[in-house]
C-alpha cells in the first residue's frame, strides 16, 4: 500500500511528513541504544517496520516515475530533499548502534554458551578407578547471527 495523494505537491507534502516521522522514531531509538534501554525499542517496532516500508515502497515509486511529484513547488521539494538528507544521516547512525547492539548481544550469548559447555564438559579422571561422569545429554544451540 502507496501514499494516496490528490497532486504532486500532496505527494511531496505527505512524504515530508513520513520522512520527519520515521527520522524522529529513529533518533527515539538512538536516544533508547545510548541509554542501554534498548528492551523499550520492541514496542514500536512494529510500526517504525511500517512507516519504513511505506517509505521504501514510495522511494521506488518516485524513482521510477518522478512526474509524481515534478510539479510540487520547489520550495517544497527542497524541504523534502533535506529531510531525506537529515534521515539518510540518522538511519546511518542508526545502523552503527544497530551493529553495536548485535556484536554486543552475539558476545554475551557467545560467553554464556562457552561456560555452560565448559560447566558440562565431563572432568577425566586418572589412576585405576577412574572414571568420567555421565555428559549432560541437553544440547545449547547458538545462531550466529544476532
Amino acid at each position: 500500500m502507496g501514499i494516496s495523494a490528490a497532486d504532486p505537491t500532496d505527494r511531496v507534502n505527505q512524504l515530508l511528513t513520513l520522512t520527519e516521522r520515521l527520522t524522529q522514531r529513529l533518533e527515539n531509538e538512538l536516544k533508547l541504544y545510548e541509554a542501554k534501554r534498548t528492551h523499550e525499542i520492541t514496542a514500536h517496532q512494529t510500526e517504525t517496520q511500517a512507516l519504513a516500508n511505506l517509505y521504501r515502497h514510495e522511494s521506488v515509486r518516485i524513482k521510477a516515475d518522478p512526474s509524481l511529484i515534478a510539479g510540487a513547488p520547489l520550495e517544497l521539494k527542497r524541504r523534502l530533499a533535506e529531510a531525506t538528507r537529515r534521515f539518510d544521516e540518522v538511519l546511518g547512525r542508526h545502523a552503527v548502534a544497530l551493529e553495536a547492539a548485535a556484536t554486543l548481544t552475539e558476545g554475551l550469548v557467545r560467553t554464556i554458551a562457552g561456560e555452560v559447555a565448559r560447566q558440562r564438559t565431563p572432568a577425566v579422571g586418572y589412576g585405576p578407578g577412574a572414571r568420567s561422569h555421565e555428559a549432560d545429554a541437553s544440547a545449547i544451540t547458538l545462531n550466529r547471527k544476532a
